[in-house]
């Protein structure tokens, strides 16, 4: 079975690190979507089916796998809703901003002049702007007129990376408005719109995904850090980890140290996962990453006897090309045939 080119492009301690990422990416992405079958109370109970109230702080073990908060919500429940909240926003976030800001730097690149002057400025501004103060005011203005449900925290935090996708897509639209391709569509007779979508796109899209997923490993920090800070998802809307942790800041202190243990794990091997998974997409798609494979060839040992290839062809060799002093050849051709492919 042929692997996919993510795994044949990456060796040695990239392929470990990629193996790291995936598992760790899906298993919260499992554990996300199966949320309402595999936590044990729903994310604001404080009680159980029989009407019993949780312990308060209770230590982990037992009943309560990893706790219980001063609320008395059981800490395993709250983890697993909060990593469907964050599956939730980062896909909502990572597409808003591809949906604005792909289509925006296509046409900044290709039509150029006054647009692009315009688009750049603006752009720019947003992208100068500390991407989590900026994500804090468009939080606060999202929740008036959204409330403060996942919608609005995907809508703020997916402002945050609009200029990233364009100031990437704009770059290579740049240089492909000038390719051959391109002038032969506008010679038969092409319009613009067509240009864009139909030759251009594939080409200056290339290295959004490896955005698209380095992003989502920063959208649950900015996410989580629009939750500590009060300006996130509403404690009554969804569970998530930076209101746990900003909520268990006082436990610290009095050694209660597991109400804010797991969820910053969570968080922790959440992020590591997905940044591991877009390393190895960088790597796989940049050929400018990729290791080459190197063939080497065994030469014969002097023994003052002529060895002939025809006889004994496991002891015949190929002798190096001078171009290669390391004794080594990179090309499979040129190790079956003696001879460099012309």
């Amino acid at each position: 079975m042929k692997l996919p080119r993510i795994f044949t492009a990456t060796h040695g301690v990239s392929r470990a690190l990629l193996i790291v990422g995936l598992v760790l990416t899906v298993g919260f992405v499992l554990v996300a979507i199966l949320a309402p079958w595999v936590a044990p109370y729903h994310f604001a109970d404080y009680a159980s089916a029989e009407g019993d109230r949780f312990p308060r702080l209770a230590a982990p073990g037992g009943e309560y796998p990893l706790g219980t908060t001063v609320q008395s919500l059981d800490v395993l429940s709250r983890v697993i809703w909060g990593a469907q909240t964050a599956l939730k926003v980062v896909l909502l976030a990572v597409a808003f901003s591809v949906a604005v800001g792909v289509p925006l730097g296509l046409v900044s690149g290709y039509v150029s002049g006054r647009v692009d002057r315009v688009l750049v400025l603006v752009m720019d501004a947003i992208y100068a702007f500390p991407s989590l103060l900026l994500a804090i005011v468009i939080s606060f203005m999202m929740r008036e007129a959204l409330g403060g449900g996942v919608m609005a925290a995907a809508i703020a935090i997916a402002f945050v990376y609009i200029p990233q996708y364009f100031r990437v897509v704009r770059t290579a639209a740049l240089s492909a408005r000038e390719a051959t391709y391109v002038e032969a569509a506008k010679a038969i007779g092409a319009r613009p719109i067509s240009i864009m979508t139909r030759y251009m796109f594939a080409n200056v899209t290339q290295s959004v995904p490896v955005i698209m997923t380095l992003n989502a490993a920063d959208a649950i920090l900015t996410l989580a850090g629009l939750g500590f800070l009060g300006y996130g998802v509403d404690a009554n809307e969804a569970a998530e980890w930076g209101y746990d942790l900003q909520r268990s800041l006082s436990d610290v202190g009095v050694g209660i140290w597991w109400t804010a243990f797991f969820p910053g794990l969570a968080l922790v091997g959440f992020v590591l996962g997905l940044t591991l998974l877009g390393e190895a997409v960088n790597e796989a798609l940049n050929p400018t990453l990729q290791l080459p494979r190197r063939y080497p060839v065994v030469f014969p040992k002097r023994s003052g006897s002529r060895v002939d290839p025809v006889s004994d062809p496991e002891s015949a060799t190929v002798p190096a090309s001078p171009a290669d002093g390391d004794g080594v050849i990179d090309d499979p051709q040129t190790i079956q045939t003696g001879r460099r492919p012309l």
